[in-house]
C-alpha cells in the first residue's frame, strides 16, 4: 500500500480506538438511522452497517428511512428491500447487509437513534425537519450527506445550519469525490467530514463511515466543507454542457478552474471563516473533479447541449435518472438568488450563466461565451 494510504490508515485507526471515541468509554451503545434510501442513501447505510457489525460502540442494526414505493411488481419497496437485502431500484444488485432494517415511517425510523445520517434530495429537508420536531432523541447528534442549500429572504442557509436550528442538535458534514456506484462496488474513494467545535463527535462519524476502500479525515470547517459540495453541482452542468457542445478538453479544464475559482469566492464572501485548505481536501477539488468527468449533473447538461436546450432538464431527469435527483439546476437557481439579492451577479459569472442557460434564457454555446474576468 503506498506510504499517504498507509499515514490515513494510521489517522484513521486512531480516530476509531486509539486517539479518539474510544470503545470502552462508550457508557452506551450508539443507535443509528439512515434518514434516506435513494442511490447514496443506500450506499451509506451498507458503509455504516459494515461497520456497526465490528465496532462494540454501536447497535448492530442500522435503521433506513425509505420514502415508500410501489415497484412494478406491485410490491412495496420497503418490503423487498427488507426480503432481499437490496434496494432493487436505486441500487440493484448491491447487498446492504443483513443488518439494515427498511421503515417507510419516518417517525418510528428515528425515535430510538441517537445518530441521525441525513442524505435526501436538499428540497425535501425543511419538509422532514418538520416532521421531526419532538420526535428525536434529546442527545441526538446528526451528519448532512446533502448537497444543497435552502435560500430564504435573509439570506442562504446550509442545510446542516437547517438541520441544527430546526431540531436543536448539532450536524457535522460528509462530503467528498463520492459516485454512489463506485463506492457500492468497494472501489477507493475519500471523504471529508467537516466539524465546527466538538472533534470528539467528528472523529465518532469518521469510526462510523471509515472503511478499507472509503477512507475519512475531519476538518473543522463546516461551512466550507459543505459549500464545496453544493456548489461543484454548479460547475458539473458548466462542465456537461461543455460536453454537449464537443468542445474538447482544454475548455471543459478551464471551466473547471474558473468554477473553483467562484467556488472559493463565493464561500469566503458568504462565511469568512472558510479555511483555503478545504477546497483542497476530498471534499473540494476532487469531488469537482469527479463530477465534472462522471456525476449525473454532468450527464444530463451533456444531453440538454445536445438537444440544443430544446428538452428541459426536468424532461431529462424523469428520462435519464430513474427516480434520483438532479441537484446542480435547483442549487444554480438558489446560488442565482442569493448573487442577484446581493448585487453579485457580475462578480459570478460563471455560476449567472448556468442559471440562465438552464431556465432557457441563454443558449448552451453562451457557456463559452462568457466575459470571464
Amino acid at each position: 500500500m503506498p506510504q499517504f494510504l498507509q499515514d490515513n490508515n494510521h489517522i484513521a485507526a486512531a480516530a476509531a480506538g486509539g486517539g479518539g471515541v474510544a470503545d470502552e468509554t462508550m457508557t452506551a451503545k450508539s443507535r443509528v438511522t439512515v434518514v434516506g434510501s435513494g442511490n447514496w442513501g443506500s450506499v451509506a447505510a451498507k458503509l455504516i452497517a459494515s461497520n456497526t457489525l465490528k465496532l462494540n460502540s454501536f447497535h448492530d442494526e442500522v435503521s433506513m428511512w425509505v420514502f415508500e414505493e410501489t415497484l412494478p411488481t406491485g410490491e412495496k419497496l420497503s418490503q423487498v428491500i427488507n426480503r432481499t437485502n437490496e434496494n432493487v431500484k436505486y441500487l440493484p444488485g448491491v447487498k446492504l447487509g443483513k443488518n439494515v432494517v427498511a421503515n417507510p415511517n419516518l417517525e418510528n425510523a428515528v425515535k430510538d437513534a441517537n445518530l441521525l445520517v441525513f442524505v435526501t434530495p436538499h428540497q425535501f429537508m425543511e419538509g422532514i425537519c418538520k416532521r421531526l420536531v419532538g420526535k428525536i432523541r434529546a442527545d441526538a447528534e446528526a451528519i448532512s450527506l446533502i448537497k444543497g442549500m435552502e435560500v430564504k429572504r435573509e439570506g442562504p442557509c446550509m442545510i446542516s445550519t437547517l438541520i441544527s436550528e430546526q431540531l436543536g442538535i448539532n450536524c457535522c458534514v460528509l462530503m467528498g469525490a463520492n459516485i454512489a456506484n463506485e463506492i457500492a462496488v468497494e472501489k477507493f474513494s475519500e471523504a471529508t467530514v467537516g466539524y465546527r467545535k466538538n472533534k470528539e463527535m467528528a472523529e465518532k462519524w469518521v469510526q462510523l463511515f471509515n472503511t478499507s476502500y472509503f477512507m475519512v479525515s475531519p476538518v473543522q470547517d463546516v461551512e466550507g466543507v459543505e459549500l464545496c459540495g453544493t456548489l461543484k453541482n454548479v460547475v458539473a452542468i458548466a462542465a456537461g454542457l461543455v460536453d454537449g457542445l464537443e468542445m474538447g478538453n482544454n475548455t471543459k479544464a478551464a471551466i473547471m478552474r474558473i468554477g473553483l475559482r467562484e467556488m472559493m469566492a463565493l464561500s469566503k464572501l458568504l462565511f469568512p471563516s472558510v479555511k483555503d485548505s478545504t477546497f483542497f481536501e476530498s471534499c473540494g477539488v476532487a469531488d469537482l473533479i469527479t463530477t465534472c468527468l462522471g456525476g449525473r449533473n454532468r450527464k444530463c447538461a451533456e444531453a440538454f447541449a445536445r438537444n440544443g436546450g430544446k428538452r428541459s432538464f426536468d424532461e431529462l431527469e424523469a428520462e435519464m435518472l430513474q427516480g434520483q435527483k438532479l441537484q446542480g439546476v435547483s442549487t444554480a437557481k438558489e446560488v442565482y438568488e442569493v448573487l442577484n439579492h446581493r448585487g453579485w451577479l457580475e462578480l459570478f459569472p460563471l455560476f449567472s450563466t448556468v442559471h440562465e442557460i438552464c431556465i432557457a434564457r441563454l443558449p448552451p454555446i453562451a457557456i463559452v461565451n462568457v466575459k470571464f474576468k
